[in-house]
Parts: structure tokens; C-alpha cells; sequence
């Protein structure tokens, strides 16, 4: 197993709270991370029905098994396992006791908010970063194919793959968890669904035409837009609006956890498709998107990550917001920046005023750099961002 970024704050964490949840996609290592942090811990699966009919029959003679402490995997099909563990953990608030993983956010979060609150530290892992992937030897050399290849840790220790994984993990997506979070009757219209909305990523959500295209109404596109988000497929990012004269688009945009996924889902069956590919750009600034919110995860912070465009026309891609420090930050899909794109940027950035603003662009080249105020930084230096000083 490779390092996960993460486990720094996996490591505080169980020193400060009885319960620690590990919360993500699914296949993005959960269970991997939470065994190896914890390998003195009794491992529990609920994801074998057999294993949840014992517990359903008997909670308590069931959790008397491990007092001591354990990892409990899938644990969204055991809602009453959470009033249990308050009760335990009320008796006996041990640091690291128990440890709690689940790919099904809803579930989770509605359980956790009420037994657990206040007991339980919540992490959200994605799949790989760049940088650990570089760390285990699997990050390309080549943009596109980092991109095509994403970021899901099996299609790297299994080496299966990526075109073949990401169509299983599609299709078994939509057949057990979005029909476990959502009645959705129509499988073929929400797949189709799925794709425009890779279609669009990076760009202003737009529920009347996808819903159009779809032939469905606005309300069922917000409601499928939630599946979404709940099963740690894409994110909503919203529009930053405080404190400007200007008048600012406040619609959100969309962008996907993970470009495999998004490359599949826009039929990108190899990298040297990418290349040539008309929404290529969109798909880098994706890659992008993807790689701030796992920082921000792996330091156990919320998305405090934002776009701002005006109607005049300005824009700046994100603004990552991090302690008193604000991030702006452009993305260019090119191997090289032009100076006019700087200029462009450094216009759009004036709006903001203070001596912890950053400006940073990240691109597709191979060499990082500083142009006056501007950190020019490569497609797989993007962590340097949160350390930034």
C-alpha cells in the first residue's frame, strides 16, 4: 500500500475522538487505509448480509465482540449500529475505539448527525492524488494519459484495465447505489443523464437543457444532480459572491471526482484520443478541480473552493480559500503560457485586494515557474498549493 495523503490527519484524529469516519466513493480505498491504520482492530464487513442479520437479530450481544474496538466496514446498512456505538463510547470514550467507513454519504451523515455528533471525527477520501501516485511509481509522464487513466486505485494495484474498470464501475454504480439512495425507474434515462452531464463539466449547470435532452423536468435533474453528489460522482462548485460591485454569475458549475470516470462516461477509450478531444480543456480544468479537492479533504477541511465569473466576462477558474490566505488560480490545458493569458488573469485578479493573495496558474507544461506576481505551476505540482507561503 502507498501512502495516503490522508493518514496525517487520520493519525490526529484518533488520538481526539472515540469514532473515526472514513467516508468516499467507492473503491477509492477506504477500507485499505482504515485496516492498515488500525491492524490491532477487529475487522467487521457489513456489506455480507449474513454478517447484518446476526447483528439485526442481537445488537448488543453482537458489539460485545468488540468492545475493544473495530473497524466497521459499509456501515450505512446497519443505521441502528450508530445509537449503539453512542451508548458505548458514552461508557467509554477511548481515543481511535472504533472506526467507521461508508460510500454512501446520505446514509451516513444522517446516522452520524443523529447518535454521533460531537464523538466522531468525519474524512472524506478520494481516489489516488497525483503526488501518490507519483509516490508508488504509477503517475505517466504524459498529461493525457494521467487524465484518461484517473485516479481509482484499482485499475493501479490491480493493474486492470481503465476503459474495461470504469465501464463495471458505471454500471454496478447505477444498479446498487443509486437505486439504494434514489427510486430512479428509468436506468437508461439516467445513464444518459450521467454522460451530458460529463458533457458539461467544468461548465455553468444548465438544468433546463440537460433536462430537455433527457426529457425530464427541472426538478428530477436537481434531485438526480444530488444522487450525484451523494455518491461522491461529481460536485456542484459554487460561485464566490461576497463583497463585489460587480455583477457575478451565482449558477454553479459542475465538475466530476475523477476524469477516468469522465473519459469513459464521453466514450475516451485512449489517451490519444484526449488529445484531439473538442472538450479536451474543460477535462483538464476538471483534472484540476479534482486534485484541489483532494488536498483539501486529505487535511480534514471542507470544499472551501469557488469559481467567479462576472457577466462582463472576467473570470478566474478557483479560488481556494485556505486560513487567511485567498488562492486564485487559472488553468491552461496548453504546454506553454502566453503572456496575454497572464495579463488576462492579473485584470481579473485586481478585483481582489490584501497582502495574502496568491495568484497561480496551472497548466499543462513541464516546467514551473513565477512570471511577476504569478506562480506558474505544472499539471502535477498542484499540491504545492497548500503550501503556499
Amino acid at each position: 500500500m502507498i501512502p495516503r495523503h490522508i493518514q496525517s490527519e487520520l493519525s490526529q484524529s484518533r488520538n481526539e475522538y472515540p469514532v473515526i469516519c472514513i467516508t468516499g466513493p467507492r473503491q477509492s480505498g477506504k477500507t485499505t487505509l482504515a485496516r492498515s491504520a488500525f491492524p490491532d482492530h477487529a475487522y467487521v464487513s457489513f456489506e455480507d448480509p449474513i454478517t447484518r442479520d446476526i447483528f439485526k437479530e442481537d445488537p448488543k450481544g453482537f458489539l460485545l465482540n468488540y468492545n475493544n474496538g473495530a473497524v466497521f466496514d459499509e456501515a450505512q446498512h446497519v443505521p441502528d449500529l450508530f445509537s449503539y456505538l453512542q451508548t458505548m463510547v458514552d461508557e467509554n470514550s477511548t481515543s481511535g475505539r472504533f472506526v467507521i467507513t461508508g460510500s454512501q454519504h446520505f446514509g451516513l451523515t444522517e446516522s452520524i448527525s443523529q447518535s454521533l455528533a460531537g464523538r466522531v471525527a468525519i474524512l472524506e477520501l478520494l481516489p489516488f492524488t497525483a503526488n501518490e501516485l507519483r509516490t508508488g511509481g504509477w503517475l505517466s509522464s504524459f498529461v493525457d494519459q494521467a487524465i484518461w487513466h484517473g485516479g481509482y486505485p484499482p485499475v493501479y494495484d490491480r493493474g486492470l484495465r481503465p476503459e474495461r474498470w470504469y465501464a463495471n464501475y458505471l454500471s454496478t454504480y447505477i444498479q446498487r447505489d443509486v437505486r439504494q439512495i434514489s427510486q430512479i425507474q428509468n436506468l437508461d434515462t439516467f445513464t444518459r443523464f450521467v454522460r451530458l452531464c460529463a458533457g458539461n463539466c467544468g461548465q455553468i449547470v444548465n438544468t433546463n437543457r440537460i433536462g430537455g435532452e433527457c426529457g425530464v423536468d427541472n426538478k428530477t435533474i436537481s434531485r438526480w444532480l444530488t444522487v450525484l453528489q451523494a455518491s461522491y460522482i461529481l460536485q456542484l462548485l459554487p460561485s464566490y459572491h461576497r463583497n463585489f460591485r460587480k455583477r457575478v454569475i451565482k449558477t454553479p458549475k459542475i465538475y466530476f471526482q475523477d476524469t477516468g470516470l469522465v473519459c469513459h462516461l464521453l466514450g475516451i477509450n485512449h489517451p490519444d484520443q484526449l488529445a484531439h478531444h473538442p472538450l479536451r480543456g474543460a477535462i483538464f480544468e476538471n483534472w484540476v478541480f479534482s486534485e484541489l479537492a483532494k488536498g483539501l479533504f486529505n487535511q480534514g477541511r471542507s470544499l472551501d473552493l469557488f469559481f467567479w465569473r462576472t457577466h462582463g466576462g472576467q473570470e478566474v477558474d478557483f479560488i481556494l480559500e485556505q486560513d487567511v490566505k485567498t488562492h486564485l488560480i487559472e488553468v491552461k490545458s496548453g504546454m506553454t503560457i502566453a503572456t496575454t493569458a497572464i495579463r488576462k488573469f492579473e485584470k481579473a485578479a485586481s478585483s481582489w485586494q490584501g497582502k495574502n493573495i496568491y495568484r497561480s496558474i496551472i497548466y499543462g507544461g513541464s516546467d514551473s515557474m513565477k512570471i511577476q506576481k504569478v506562480s506558474i505551476l505544472t499539471w502535477d505540482k498542484i499540491d504545492q498549493l497548500f503550501y503556499h507561503s
